[in-house]
């Protein structure tokens, strides 16, 4: 049977497989410009969109010279240089171009990473500068980009190079105020989502664009005063070489607001040349790091206790026979020779360890150390004074040392007898500085600082706030006291090599045996100086603290570290410009 087609019927099946077609076609559009529109966008997102870390810029450090904030550490741009393997053309050109003009600042073996297609982002070489950066640019390699970032310049070479720390190859600080402070001077990194051409070049044009601005990190001003720590180092390397030492640190501060001036190590590095370092140690600031038997200079603190609790006065006097009992040990002195009835002064100005001990017996009974005497070192020294316990200043790794409490089982009375001059416990050099501060200040313990303020983007200097202090550590009239013993301890023994006479200059020596194999030797000790500087009649304007120390050497307070104080000393008296009293 055959069938028949009309000229109308014919014409009627034409139009219904258009209309059907042109159906189809609207639906299938309708499915990829809706249904699929998400998957679509993020398909073209994924070629011609890129993700660009905006680098946040590292706070800047300085210095407060004599008021005036005064870069310290800077930054330099430099670049990263980046591929996405999946877009580079030319492999040999790109190898060939890294080569000729950033070959220093390559990664090992980068040809590698261009090798990883699955990925989008690998990195070439870091520390390009500006101009090598530009050179690589005129190349327009595909599939090679930039990324701007900063790194550290210290113009000043190694000045305060273990209080500052340094910024590893990641941008991380490390030691010091960098490590302690990493988190506002680093700021915060800000994102930028954009249009690249074929070279991933950014067009950041049309309103896909998504930018979250980088916060930079804050511009952080010191109470460092570069010219004191100038002088400071300077001090220190030349006791050194005049001592035969290996090594001697210094801290100085202001007591009447704890502000650090200056802090020192000799032996020291430059972070500018971090590869020529060979012994992490030069990393340490040992001013804060390392805990140690102070010595002598904690007799000052004793004395303290005593004029305070009213158990003593500068006059006061006692039998000196040069040897002294507790329990079942014999304490002799060091200084021997002055036997007989002598003050508290005297036994202060010559290091007697028979008089300490005899204030520690007389916060007691007056002939033992009994625990309310226990109670008591261990009141001031530690609760008041603040030794054995970490500071808080700015600075990382910080030690906490130890005072061991009078209620456990070694805080018995040998132990105090043994920390009444000096043994017997850790400190580090910035506790007992911190402490001594308060002792000739009238009396008020300000927590260390190293941190003076910051500096706006438009340069305008804001003070940080006070750190928190702590009155009534001793009464003023104890100040008063001690301070006045210190000040004739410094001109009775070890006479000042050039003091300039009209100024208020007080200081004590110290001289800390060190123990090997458990037991005390002689013949390698530690010489410290702990002393003060000002005008008469009013608040002493610095504190100064010296250590000195040789593997193998005695070294001692008077004879090695006294004369480094002098030298910075009699050099502040200039500097701060302090008048001299009538003679």
């Amino acid at each position: 049977m055959e069938l028949h087609f009309t000229k109308g019927s014919r014409a009627r099946l034409l139009a219904m497989a258009m209309v059907a077609f042109m159906a189809l076609f609207v639906f299938r559009l309708f499915y990829l410009q809706v249904i699929q529109h998400d998957y679509y966008v993020s398909q073209a997102d994924s070629e011609q969109m890129k993700r660009f870390v905006l680098h946040a810029k590292r706070g800047e450090i300085y210095t407060m010279d004599a008021g005036t904030p005064n870069k310290l550490v800077m930054n330099e741009k430099v670049y990263t240089v980046w591929a996405d393997p999946s877009v580079v053309t030319d492999r040999n050109a790109v190898v060939s171009a890294l080569n000729d003009i950033a070959g220093g600042n390559t990664r090992k073996n980068f040809s590698q990473y261009l090798d990883r297609t699955k990925t989008r982002y690998q990195v070439l070489a870091t520390k390009v500068s500006r101009t090598q950066a530009e050179m690589l640019k005129t190349k327009k390699l595909a599939g090679i980009g930039f990324d701007e970032v900063s790194q550290r310049v210290y113009p000043e070479g190694s000045l305060a190079s273990q209080l500052l720390g340094f910024v590893d190859a990641e941008g991380n600080g490390k030691y010091g105020f960098e490590q302690a402070n990493d988190e506002q001077l680093k700021g915060k990194n800000g994102v930028l989502n954009t249009v690249t051409d074929v070279r991933d070049v950014p067009l950041t044009v049309g309103d896909k664009n998504v930018k979250v601005a980088p916060k930079n990190g804050s511009d952080i001003v010191l109470t460092i005063d570069r010219n004191i720590q100038s002088q400071t180092e300077k001090a220190l390397a030349e006791g050194i070489a005049r001592s035969g030492a290996t090594h001697a640190s210094a801290i100085v501060m202001d007591p009447a607001s704890g502000q650090v001036l200056a802090m020192a190590n000799v032996p020291t590095y430059n972070p500018a040349e971090l590869n020529q370092v060979t012994d992490a140690a030069l990393f340490n600031n040992d001013a804060i790091s390392v805990p140690y038997e102070p010595g002598s200079d904690i007799k000052i603190f004793t004395v303290a206790t005593g004029v305070d609790k009213g158990v003593i006065s500068p006059d006061s006097t006692y039998n000196n026979t040069d040897y002294i009992t507790v329990d079942d040990i014999t304490i002799s002195n060091a200084s021997k020779g002055h036997t007989g009835t002598i003050t508290m002064q005297y036994a202060l100005n010559w290091s007697l360890n028979t008089g300490m001990v005899t204030v520690a017996q007389r916060l007691g009974n007056g002939t033992q150390i009994t625990r309310t005497a226990r109670d008591a070192m261990y009141e001031y020294f530690h609760n008041r004074f603040r030794l054995g316990e970490r500071t808080g200043i700015e600075l990382a790794n910080e030690a906490k040392g130890t005072i061991v409490p009078p209620e456990e089982a070694e805080g018995n009375a040998v132990r105090y007898s043994n920390m009444a001059f000096g043994q017997g416990m850790d400190a580090t050099m910035m506790q007992v500085a911190s402490g001594f501060c308060a002792i000739v200040n009238g009396g008020i313990y300000h927590t260390p600082t190293v941190i003076a303020g910051t500096v706006s983007e438009s340069g305008e200097f804001k003070a940080a706030a006070l750190k928190q202090q702590f009155p009534g550590v001793v009464s003023a009239a104890t100040s008063a006291t001690v301070r006045e013993m210190v000040h004739q301890s410094h001109y009775a023994t070890y006479k000042p090599q050039g003091t300039p006479e009209g100024y208020y200059i007080g200081g004590k020596t110290g001289t800390s045996q060190t123990i090997e194999k458990g037991k005390y030797v002689n013949d390698q000790t530690i010489g410290t100086y702990l002393g003060f500087g000002g005008e008469v009649g009013k608040t002493p304007r610095y504190v100064i603290m010296i250590d000195i120390s040789a593997k193998g050497k005695a070294l001692g307070g008077g004879a090695d570290a006294k004369p480094i104080f002098n030298d910075i000393s009699n050099w502040l008296i200039d500097y701060l410009r302090l008048t001299p009293s009538a003679t």
